[in-house]
């Protein structure tokens, strides 16, 4: 099975591709911090099947969450920082290589980016789109890798 550093290169590449793929055919394009935002998604998603067991990959999801969380605190974004938290609790409820590694969980997980700031705060869906298309293209991107769709 590939190790954290093949699925942050999978999520990084396929990231990077489906932006500059999308931008080149003048489909979507953004600024680069939204950019960016959108390719932390797609390796964030990469990384997240893994996060059901101790491992390098777990280490730095929850850093790079932990980080985002603070940022999100520091600008006192609460509400975000709280979905964001809720999300991170996902992975212990449930066996390594169990349901993380599903074709349905790759649509399923990333559904708070949507569904949480939609019904709590009436955030509008349209613009959250690239982000769930981001982490979900992420998440694919690890499975492919992993020759895992059950």
């Amino acid at each position: 099975m590939p190790g954290y550093r093949t699925h942050l290169g999978g999520g990084l590449v396929l990231g990077g591709a489906a932006l500059a793929g999308l931008a080149a055919a003048d489909l979507y394009r953004t600024d680069l911090r939204t950019g960016a935002v959108l390719i932390l998604a797609t390796v964030l998603g990469a990384l997240f099947p893994d996060t059901d067991t101790d491992s390098k990959g777990q280490n730095l999801f929850y850093a790079a969450l932990a980080v985002l969380d603070l940022a999100l605190i520091i600008q006192r974004s609460y509400q975000w920082a709280a979905f964001l938290g809720f999300c991170a609790l996902l992975p212990a409820v449930g066996r390594h290589r169990g349901w993380t590694h599903t074709w349905w969980a790759m649509v399923i997980v990333p559904s708070p980016i949507i569904l949480l700031p939609a019904l709590f705060i009436n955030a509008p869906v349209q613009p959250l789109l690239p982000f769930y298309a981001a982490a979900t293209l992420g998440y694919f991107s690890h499975l492919l890798l992993d020759r895992r769709f059950r």
